[in-house]
């Protein structure tokens, strides 16, 4: 897929020419400005230093030259390094090197040493003057400054060959900017803010401004940083580790906004690997695979939609969703050109929420978004995040709500991300059966570890409180949640039970969920999963008759009824009769979870067809078909989620290379009116909904639905009832039987002295034949069905009719 402009990688801050990421600024011969003095950082401090978010970054200014000064002192030698210090910092395998490089007192003066491979020469600013350091060779440079054993403020001026100079305050001089709360949740696996310790952000640190980063990889011998102001050699950057959390960090000054950066990692066996930080909230726009320094200043404009949208749970409100696949839905578009476009069209068809895929940033275009790399970041190939930011307000400033799809089942095994980051199995669990996904040749995250369940429950709160998400489908639950899931006997081993479930991966689905709940209210999880698993929505605190908690889900996609009805629709009409129940069956179980009927992006690709592909007969009965499935769907208990292209019956299945037939509703197009009548039906049909509180406000209530015809299946006619809190009715009618039912008995409850049809999708205005029941219809006092009274109808052809008392 061609890539969007607004991937064009970002400029770095440092200018391409320098070999540091420091700002060259021109020399002075007068004393540098004062600089607080950082005591020796061998040891983390308990404490944070004042550090505040750095403001965005000027422009550098051009490289200053200068001839070599004959007349600078030289500090006096500093005492040779250890041997095996100076080789484990060369190469990168050193645990603090902030013990070897900075300033530290010594007797007779202040040690400083630096690390600036190719420079030609280091010196030191202070208030008393300027110093050279000696040449250690392999870039490092040290001395000793006479005076006081107490370190001075000090900066430092590097000269490189071509006289080009540049000062900068030395990285190696603070103290670490991560406190022991934060080190301590890390550990323990309880930091719910992870993205705002781990990953790299700019800040002010003692009135410095730079980059602070930081990233988790306890099994690493040493890691540095590599930016592409430094050509991506990390030599001169090693970070320090702050102990058994495993975290390492680095402050560096002078990097800001837009520089690009990876993480140099010494692997156990003294191999390095360049990996993208897994908590990047900016990547570089694939196929570049680095992270990129960001800092949010979007202002949002949606206060009054987060103050209203926990009023009423979901499950007992209007909730259709319009299912959008960003990079073809208007194909070329970003987010800010999409902000443009999609609010207005989802408002006017009427849903209430949108779901997005994909949205985390991934590798390969093909994957839908199903193959994460970046879990922090979106995807850059429609823009930068506050630009996604800005695609979220717009909906909501439109009332609507967002969902994103968001994959913690599985991750890919690309060499620059997630997979062995340390050069162990560090997010995949050390069990290879454990660990290989045998369905898509992904990785499994190891739930039972602390720190990986942290980064992917941190990870939906981040999404939902920094981006304002309002809801997450989670994919593939089905797959974490069973061990010997797509694997053969031999392939897989039971739990301390005896079991196949996966208990981690069942603890994690119920911390995610009752943390995201805790702390955003309004916001709703759903979970894609498609076997019978006790108690998805039961919320987490309620122990079902397995004797375990609910997983917490709020909703759940309805995978049976959806393969069943699909199922039912595809045959035709005269075989209808002999799968008839699988219309029926999904009441069976209706009200064992709280609902999503899905028909998505998985049914309409690979093969499989549009919607109204998949219907028999000629053009006109396929499209009747499709608007008599579409009017059954939305009467039906659950939620209604439908993929872009099926709104408007698009022919051809959906390809993310060019996304949903748009021309087939061009006026122009002979046929543009057949499309455009489907279109005019799930208009209506949200509209109907949304002002119809029997098709939502009992959803998940058994006695919000009662069955008026299940049996009638030479027929192909199904009705039943949809009752509201206060028992007002909406009756449904669908007759999946190409031919028009004269006189046709439906029982309907007393006291209801005229029935409307307020919806019939056999209307013309939808391309239908036109066959209407009469306004109003009175009920006669004849019973039928079980019921005292009744209503002879006319039922349309394939088509669904929905009544209300008139």
């Amino acid at each position: 897929m061609a890539a969007h402009p607004a991937c064009r990688d970002p400029p770095s801050r440092a200018g391409p020419a320098i070999p540091q990421e420091d700002f060259p600024v021109t020399p002075r011969p007068e004393v540098p400005e004062t600089f607080r003095a950082a005591p020796p950082a061998a040891t983390p401090a308990p404490r944070r230093p004042a550090a505040t978010p750095a403001a965005a970054d000027p422009a550098p200014p051009s490289p200053s030259t200068e001839p070599p000064s004959a007349d600078v002192p030289t500090a006096a030698p500093a005492p040779p390094l250890d041997a095996a210090e100076r080789e484990r910092l060369l190469a990168g395998a050193h645990h603090d090197p902030h013990a070897v490089l900075g300033a530290h007192p010594r007797e007779g003066g202040v040690l400083v040493r630096a690390l600036r491979p190719f420079a030609r020469s280091v010196s030191v600013l202070t208030p008393r003057g300027r110093a050279e350091l000696h040449s250690e060779g392999d870039g490092l440079f040290a001395g000793v400054l006479p005076g006081p054993a107490e370190v001075p403020d000090y900066r430092l001026r590097v000269a490189y060959d071509g006289d080009t100079v540049i000062e900068t305050a030395d990285p190696y001089r603070f103290l670490p900017t991560l406190g022991e709360l934060d080190l301590h949740l890390i550990a323990e696996g309880r930091h719910e803010e992870l993205w705002t310790a781990l990953g790299a952000h700019p800040m002010t640190v003692d009135g410095v401004a730079g980059t602070r980063f930081t990233v988790w990889a306890p099994n690493a011998r040493g890691v540095r940083v590599a930016t592409d102001a430094t050509y991506w050699d990390g030599t001169a950057q090693p970070m320090r580790s702050l102990g058994s959390s495993g975290v390492w960090e680095l402050f560096l000054p002078g990097v800001g906004e837009g520089t690009r950066y990876k993480f140099d990692v010494c692997r156990p066996d003294g191999s390095h690997g360049l990996r993208a930080d897994p908590m990047a909230r900016r990547t570089e726009c694939p196929p570049d695979t680095a992270s990129v320094v960001t800092a949010s200043a979007y202002r949002w404009g949606d206060a009054e939609w987060l103050a209203r949208r926990a009023e009423r749970p979901v499950h007992q409100a209007p909730f259709s969703v319009y299912e959008v696949h960003l990079p073809s839905w208007r194909p070329g578009s970003s987010y800010r050109e999409l902000a443009e476009h999609l609010p207005a069209y989802v408002n006017d068809l009427g849903f209430t929420h949108v779901e997005l895929m994909p949205v985390c940033e991934h590798p390969f275009g093909g994957s839908w978004g199903y193959q994460v790399t970046g879990y922090y970041a979106p995807t850059a190939r429609l823009g930068t995040p506050d630009d996604f930011r800005h695609l979220v307000d717009a909906l909501h400033q439109a009332g609507i709500g967002v969902l994103m799809d968001w994959v913690p089942a599985h991750f890919p095994k690309d060499d620059w991300a997630l997979a062995r980051f340390d050069g162990t199995a560090l997010y995949e669990h050390p069990d290879p059966q454990r660990a290989e996904h045998p369905d898509w040749g992904t990785l499994e995250f190891d739930y039972g570890r602390a720190e990986v369940r942290n980064f992917l429950v941190a990870n939906a709160v981040y999404w939902c409180e920094e981006f304002h998400i309002d809801g997450l489908r989670v994919d593939a639950v089905a797959s974490m949640l069973y061990l010997d899931y797509s694997r053969e006997y031999g392939q897989w081993s039971p739990n301390e039970f005896g079991g196949r479930e996966n208990l981690d991966a069942v603890r994690f689905l119920q911390e995610m969920n009752a943390t995201v709940y805790r702390r955003c209210p309004g916001v709703v999880t759903v979970a894609e999963e498609s076997t019978a698993w006790d108690g998805v929505t039961r919320p987490t605190h309620q122990a079902g008759p397995q004797g375990r908690g609910g997983l917490g889900f709020g909703l759940k996609w309805n995978m049976g009824w959806m393969h069943d009805s699909l199922e039912y629709v595809a045959k035709e009409p005269v075989h209808r009769r002999y799968h008839h129940h699988e219309m029926t069956f999904s009441m069976v179980y209706a009200y064992s979870e709280n609902y999503v009927l899905p028909i998505s992006h998985d049914e309409v690709v690979h093969g499989k067809g549009s919607l109204v592909s998949k219907m028999p007969g000629d053009w006109w009965q396929q499209r009747a078909n499709h608007r008599a499935y579409l009017g059954y769907m939305w009467a039906h208990p659950g939620k209604q989620l439908l993929f872009m292209g099926q709104e408007f019956a698009q022919g051809a299945e959906w390809s993310e290379g060019h996304g949903p037939d748009w021309w087939l509703l061009d006026p122009a197009y002979s046929a543009h009116g057949d499309h455009a009548g489907v279109r005019d039906l799930v208009r209506d049909l949200n509209a109907r909904y949304a002002e119809t509180p029997a098709l939502w406000e009992r959803d998940t209530d058994p006695a919000g639905f009662a069955w008026v015809e299940a049996d009638a299946a030479e027929d192909n006619v199904f009705a039943f009832l949809r009752l509201a809190a206060d028992g007002s009715p909406l009756l449904a009618v669908t007759n999946f039987s190409p031919v028009v039912r004269h006189d046709y008995r439906i029982g309907v409850p007393e006291g209801v002295a005229a029935w409307r049809a307020v919806l019939n999708t056999d209307a013309a205005r939808y391309g239908g034949s036109g066959v209407t029941p009469p306004d109003p219809v009175r009920p006669w006092p004849v019973p039928a069905q079980g019921r005292p009274a009744s209503l002879v109808l006319t039922l349309p052809p394939l088509a669904t009719l929905w009544l209300r008392p008139a």
